[in-house]
């Protein structure tokens, strides 16, 4: 039942939103968006840029209109690199847990992304095994 819901937020939340014409023009000049229930995309500039900035916001300051999506911008909550791995992987409130459809390198690579941009610059990368490590951990109290 998990996968089944978040296969629909992942196809709500990829789905565009603009004119079929605005649509168009800016994909043509943006990388590929994945395709099928796995991310494709490389790095923390383009998972962030085609995974997490169409609920957040390109700019990372978050949003409030159907739902509130929390700012990722000077968040003082991503200086826990235990906090932003459960919310990845296992989801908070409205948050789905999208780190299911990320290998443990690209989880790895979102969260240092966004832990070192938009005002935020904590200390200590986190490595595809601690990604892994956090899988396979107890699920927090």
């Amino acid at each position: 039942m998990r996968l089944v819901a978040l296969r629909a937020i992942a196809f709500i939340a990829l789905a565009p939103v603009a004119s079929p014409v605005a649509a168009d023009d800016a994909l043509s000049k943006s990388s590929p968006m994945s395709r099928g229930w796995e991310f494709s995309e490389q790095g923390g500039a383009e998972l962030f840029t085609n995974v997490c900035a169409a609920c957040h916001q390109p700019d990372a300051k978050g949003a409030v209109g159907a739902a509130a999506y929390p700012p990722l911008a000077d968040d003082k909550k991503l200086a826990s690199t235990k906090f932003v791995l459960t919310v990845l992987l296992r989801g908070l409130k409205g948050m789905p847990p999208v780190g299911e459809m990320m290998s443990d390198a690209q989880v790895a690579d979102v969260v240092n992304f966004v832990r070192t941009h938009f005002g935020n610059a904590y200390p200590g990368a986190v490595s595809a095994a601690d990604v892994s490590a956090a899988r396979r951990g107890p699920p927090p109290p």
